[in-house]
C-alpha cells in the first residue's frame, strides 16, 4: 500500500512539471510572443508606390503655360493640367527644355515623347498622335503704344495692305486665316519669323517690325512681367486657332497609351480641379 501511494505521488509530480511553463517565462510572456507572431504574419510589408511609366515631356518657356520658377520647378497652366492627368494614370513627366522648333524635331525622332500646347495639322499627324483637346487658344496682335496709325487699322489685312511687318514664331500655328497669308506668294513677305516670342518684343521696340502675333494670355503675362505696358499694347485684333492638344511621338509612344491618356483627360476636364487650375491662370 505504501508502495502504491509513493508511485502515485511520483506520477502526479511528473505531470505537474511537464505542464509548467519554461523556467523564467511567465504566462503573460508566452501570450505576448504568440500575439507578436500573429501580428507579423497578418500585416504585409508596405512598399512605397512608384509611377509605372514615365514620359519625356518637352517644354518651351512660354509663360503662363510653361515656365521654370525661381526655385527651378517647371510650372504653368499646361504643365499643371497635364501633370494631373499623368498622375491619374500612374505616370510621371521627365521635363526636357528646348525651343519649339527643336522640340518638334525631337518628337519626330522619338527623343521626346510628348509636347503640350499643340494645334493639330495634317503635317504633324504624320509623326505624332494627338490627345483629346484640353483647352482653346486665341492669338492677339500687339503694336507699339505710340503708333496711332496702325492702331486705326481694322485688322491684319489692313496691316499687310499698308506694308506693315508682322512678327511670328516659326512653326507656330495661327489658324487657317493666318496660314493662308503666311503661305501666299504676295503676302508671306510681310511676316518676319523668329524662334521665340521674346524676340518679337525686342524687334517691335527696335521698330524692325510693326506688330506681332502672340497668344493672348502669354502676351498679357509677358508685358506685365517686363513692365512694358507703357510701350506695347494689344491692338484689338484677335484670331482663334481652335482646340489645343497634347502631341505624342509615334516613334516612342503607342496608340494604346494615347487612348488611355485621353480617357483620363476627358474625365479630368469635368472635375473641379481642372476649373480651379484654369481659373488661377486666367487672373
Amino acid at each position: 500500500m505504501k508502495t502504491y501511494l509513493l508511485m502515485l505521488v511520483i506520477l502526479t509530480s511528473l505531470a505537474l512539471i511537464s505542464c509548467s511553463p519554461e523556467p523564467g517565462k511567465s504566462d503573460n510572456q508566452t501570450s505576448d510572443a504568440a500575439e507578436s507572431q500573429i501580428a507579423q504574419t497578418a500585416t504585409p510589408e508596405v512598399v512605397p508606390s512608384t509611377p509605372s511609366c514615365s514620359f519625356k515631356m518637352g517644354f518651351d518657356v512660354w509663360e503662363p503655360y510653361q515656365y521654370v520658377d525661381v526655385d527651378g520647378v517647371v510650372r504653368g497652366l499646361d504643365i499643371e493640367l497635364i501633370s494631373n492627368v499623368l498622375d491619374d494614370i500612374g505616370c510621371q513627366a521627365e521635363f526636357v527644355q528646348g525651343t519649339w522648333v527643336n522640340l518638334l524635331e525631337d518628337l519626330r525622332n522619338g527623343d521626346v515623347d510628348m509636347l503640350l500646347g499643340a494645334s493639330k495639322t495634317d503635317a504633324r499627324e504624320e509623326f505624332a498622335y494627338f490627345s483629346e483637346p484640353y483647352r482653346m487658344e486665341e492669338f492677339s496682335l500687339y503694336i507699339r503704344k505710340d503708333d496711332p496709325k496702325r492702331a486705326a487699322y481694322d485688322d491684319i489685312d489692313a496691316f499687310i495692305a499698308n506694308g506693315s511687318k508682322i512678327g511670328v514664331v516659326g512653326d507656330y500655328y495661327y489658324g487657317p486665316r493666318i496660314s493662308i497669308l503666311l503661305d501666299g506668294n504676295a503676302t508671306s513677305k510681310f511676316f518676319v519669323s523668329g524662334i521665340m516670342g521674346e524676340l518679337n518684343v525686342a524687334r517691335l521696340l527696335d521698330m524692325d517690325i510693326d506688330g506681332f502675333l502672340e497668344d493672348s494670355f502669354v502676351g498679357a503675362s509677358m508685358l506685365r512681367r517686363k513692365a512694358l505696358g507703357d510701350y506695347i499694347v494689344a491692338h484689338g485684333f484677335t484670331v482663334e486657332t481652335g482646340d489645343i492638344y497634347v502631341m505624342f511621338s509615334r516613334a516612342s509612344v503607342t496608340e494604346e497609351q494615347v487612348n488611355t491618356f485621353s480617357q483620363a483627360l476627358d474625365t479630368f476636364k469635368n472635375s473641379a480641379s481642372y476649373t480651379e487650375i484654369v481659373g488661377k491662370y486666367s487672373q
